[in-house]
């Protein structure tokens, strides 16, 4: 018997009151946190709610509830937080819906989802309040991420044992990544901003989840977790169009000053590979670690997109030449 399913549609009936319900499973995500609909039947209608069920011993519920405020003091559609159950982690929260941007995404819907997501972006860029701190997205943990891939990728999944040159080799290819993102003008990040994470919820704004891991780091890093998704790909010439759009939001917004498009472009692609690189290592992890084969489908795409902007730029060769043999 799962107790702490039991547990939670115990406090759900509590929170509820009398009112009859249907509480079924809503999605998993990549972490220890699993999400329930909960429909409410009353004269009126139905009415939904989502409830976040997060292992205290696994998950902390606090980041989450304090930046989903945030956001939506930002404008940013962030679930409303309804009530707590801080000792258990359980969260009762509004819903968003079940129509993720991945389910809507099409040669028709991606111009108008794009720029209502970029749109949704710049209110978390440039109203993010000084007053609520986040974790700084650091050197060392720019490093940490990056250091996934071979540990859970080459190491494990495919069996490769490093030689010591391509260990340094590596190191020192990483350190460039991390230096470049370090020098950019640093913002809120959500750090997970996919269509995975954005919900269709109405025309003019989507729906934002999944942003308890935030910290206040690169500028380009949300942009380019966008537009080049790991679960959904676009010609290259899109991407600098779409990325180049939001740059001109950004002078407007005076959020960069003084920043080349050329030099923009650089930061946007080396940041995703350092961002791709953490997500094979990621998915292999998943894999190997916790049993969730599903996201080795998404390696794939991840490797193509490092192959292809390795391939672009000199300082990346060594890197590009290790991703070529594999």
């Amino acid at each position: 018997m799962d107790q702490r399913l039991e547990a939670l549609e115990k406090w759900v009936q509590n929170q509820l009151g009398e009112r009859a319900y249907q509480i079924e499973p809503a999605s998993a995500d990549a972490s220890f946190r699993r999400y329930f609909r909960v429909t409410t039947i009353h004269e009126e209608g139905e009415q939904s709610r989502i409830v976040m069920d997060a292992p205290p011993d696994r998950e902390e519920t606090a980041p989450f509830i304090a930046i989903a405020e945030t956001l939506r003091e930002c404008g940013v559609e962030a679930p409303e937080v309804f009530a707590i159950e801080g000792h258990q982690g359980y969260l009762l929260l509004s819903d968003l819906g079940s129509q993720s941007y991945l389910d809507q995404l099409s040669r028709e819907t991606v111009e108008p989802l794009y720029t209502e997501a970029m749109a949704s972006l710049l209110q978390l860029q440039s109203r993010w309040p000084d007053s609520h701190r986040l974790p700084e997205y650091d050197h060392q943990l720019l490093l940490n991420e990056m250091n996934l891939f071979p540990e859970w990728y080459l190491q494990q999944h495919c069996e490769m044992n490093l030689t010591t040159q391509q260990h340094n080799l590596l190191q020192s290819q990483f350190k460039q990544l991390a230096e470049s993102a370090l020098q950019q003008p640093k913002v809120a990040v959500h750090r997970d901003y996919h269509s995975r994470n954005l919900m269709v919820i109405r025309a003019g704004q989507p729906g934002v989840i999944d942003f308890q891991d935030a910290v206040m780091g690169p500028i380009t890093y949300d942009l380019v977790s966008l537009l080049r998704d790991c679960y959904i790909d676009w010609p290259r010439e899109d991407v600098e169009r779409w990325a180049r759009h939001y740059y001109l939001e950004l002078n407007r917004a005076a959020l960069i000053h003084a920043i080349t498009w050329e030099q923009f472009l650089q930061w946007f692609d080396w940041m995703g590979v350092q961002r791709h690189l953490k997500a094979v290592g990621i998915f292999a992890r998943l894999n190997h670690r916790d049993g969730k084969p599903g996201y080795l489908n998404d390696i794939p795409r991840t490797l193509g997109y490092l192959l292809e902007v390795t391939g672009r730029y000199d300082e990346l060769s060594e890197l590009h030449q290790l991703l070529e043999t594999l």
